[in-house]
């Protein structure tokens, strides 16, 4: 147990706000001692927010503690991060945002990062951009109900053609603010989508869909349509590879037909040290609904790539340097 100032004597964690490189707030959250020995950082899917985590991050502070040191955001343009120019809602600008949030509150020391959605998304394209950084500052990677590429071939996002979601970003960017923001209308579109495919097969407390559809329903019209095309041109295959040389968890549920569990295997088969997930009967929300699990898988993650910490020895990873290896 660290002996310095804990931050996580708060429920709601640690408030602060970083600048991203355009100047758009983002607002993050930190859980647990900021001198522990791994930080993992969550980022999460679209048109969620950092508090899709809550349940799992429940979960993760029973069995961490203040030894593991959390942090959690919100993308540009969700939750309580500020809203930017629409053409920067693209993954790539989520992986500079990222960087950004690693730079200001994670400074030094191991990170893992776990990507729900999106979110994985966003941790390959950063892996894309920063190399250097795998094996080094990253020493492991979750991807959960993800996908490399190929987003709309399988699942509804064949229903996103790219001429399609070309049109509907027009559209809402022509109406009115007030209409750019709506959530009645997201509402109606997303509240049935929620129920049927999102949150999978298995029977769901009411409480569990009105906490899902609420946190889809705080994002604006605006925001969703414009990330759906860097979605749709998603394409990190070529790039797999380097996370060869680290701990991976490739998780999803078997009901998700959003991102299809088709998308996971292939993922797994692409790096090296990849541990392939699947919960029997879970949707795409299965961060929400399947929490303990996932957390479990989490744990389990982190326990991997502080095992293979020790195994490198003192002078693991140059930007991590010998005073943030794990003791052996």
């Amino acid at each position: 147990m660290s002996m310095h100032s804990p931050r996580a004597a708060d429920y709601d964690g640690h408030h602060i706000t970083v600048s991203a490189d355009d100047g758009v707030p983002l607002a993050v959250r930190e859980f647990g001692a900021t001198d522990a020995p791994v930080t993992v950082v969550f980022v999460h899917g679209h048109c969620l927010r950092a508090e899709s985590w809550a349940f799992m991050r429940g979960h993760l502070l029973e069995t961490w503690g203040e030894d593991t040191h959390m942090v959690f955001y919100d993308h540009r343009g969700h939750g309580e991060s500020g809203n930017a120019d629409p053409s920067t809602y693209t993954i790539e600008q989520l992986a500079r945002d990222l960087e950004t949030v690693l730079r200001t509150v994670v400074p030094t020391g191991p990170v893992v990062l776990v990507g729900h959605s999106m979110g994985a998304m966003t941790v390959l394209a950063y892996a894309r951009l920063h190399p250097e950084t795998i094996g080094t500052r990253i020493v492991g990677v979750g991807l959960i109900s993800s996908a490399a590429n190929g987003v709309t071939r399988v699942g509804l996002g064949r229903l996103l053609s790219p001429p399609a979601v070309s049109s509907l970003r027009a559209a809402v960017k022509r109406a009115p603010r007030a209409m750019q923001a709506s959530k009645h209308l997201s509402r109606r579109i997303f509240e049935p989508i929620m129920r049927d495919a999102t949150l999978g097969t298995r029977k769901v407390s009411p409480r569990m869909l009105a906490v899902a559809t609420a946190m889809l329903n705080d994002t604006s019209l605006l925001t969703m349509a414009s990330f759906l095309e860097s979605l749709i041109a998603f394409d990190e295959t070529a790039n797999l590879h380097r996370l060869g040389t680290i701990p991976v968890l490739v998780l999803a549920g078997s009901a998700d037909i959003m991102i299809p569990f088709a998308h996971s295997v292939v993922l797994a088969s692409q790096v090296d040290d990849a541990e392939l997930v699947r919960l029997d009967g879970a949707g795409h929300s299965v961060i929400l609904e399947r929490a303990e699990e996932v957390a479990a898988a989490v744990v389990s993650l982190v326990a991997r790539a502080t095992a293979a910490m020790r195994g490198a020895g003192p002078d693991y990873g140059p930007e991590c340097g010998p005073e943030y290896a794990i003791a052996g």
